[in-house]
């Protein structure tokens, strides 16, 4: 496709030997969080165990490399495990790069659209109560949703830069996603007869006013991952 530097962060529902051979032959590369259910293999085929019965200890970290994926022995490919708590449950995640602890926080990039996905659904448009079917009248709705998204996002961004956040958003430090503020700030505009969306500026760099932590003093799934135990496998031609 000519395009470079690109790298796929998705979760289960993507896990595809197919979309992988294709992402490698776009010269991309991935973090894909796998079922438990896949079989790992070693580069001559013997069969090496599967994900579901790799038992790790709280906080504790096993990554594969140079290993085969499922029954069509699809790789080599590099496989991260991880136990970020005393939960049970244990992270999985595939990369045609080599895996380690790192490897969550890449994977981890893709949860900062999860707000962007709440507010197009439940949190604001209510997208999927359309219940549109037909594709040019979803399309339509789609790029409608679109424009509104740009300015109130806009909005937003020139609300915080102003220092006027809080007015909307009373939480000590950001409480809502920019879309809900630039919406609030709209509202509130409207309803006071004041002039609103002054300009239209979408600017790249770091969050100039990122949101409060869900939880305190607690260090997040990441940081209380350690190092655990490699299993690495080379081909010899």
């Amino acid at each position: 496709m000519g395009i470079r530097q690109v790298r796929l962060l998705a979760d289960r529902g993507f896990c595809d030997t197919d979309l992988m051979a294709w992402l490698q032959h776009c010269g991309w590369t991935y973090r894909i969080r796998i079922k438990s259910t896949l079989i790992l293999s070693t580069p001559d085929g013997q069969r090496l165990c599967k994900i579901s019965d790799v038992k790790l200890q709280p906080r504790e970290t096993a990554c594969f490399h140079h290993v085969r994926l499922t029954g069509r022995q699809f790789g080599p490919v590099h496989v991260v495990l991880g136990r970020p708590s005393d939960d049970p449950e244990q992270w999985q995640v595939v990369s045609n790069e080599p895996t380690s602890v790192e490897t969550f926080g890449e994977y981890g990039e893709r949860f900062q659209i999860e707000e962007g996905f709440l507010d197009e659904k439940s949190g604001l448009f209510e997208l999927e109560a359309s219940k549109l079917r037909d594709v040019n009248s979803l399309e339509r709705l789609v790029m409608v949703i679109s424009v509104a998204m740009l300015v109130l996002v806009s909005e937003a961004l020139d609300v915080v830069e102003r220092g006027d956040r809080r007015v909307v958003d009373p939480h000590w430090q950001r409480g809502l996603s920019y879309l809900k503020i630039g919406h609030k700030a709209m509202s509130y505009a409207l309803s006071r007869g004041q002039r609103f969306f002054r300009t239209l500026r979408l600017h790249g760099g770091p969050d100039p006013e990122p949101p409060k932590p869900r939880k305190r003093g607690q260090p997040s799934s990441l940081e209380a991952l350690k190092n655990g135990w490699h299993v690495s496998f080379h081909f010899i031609s």
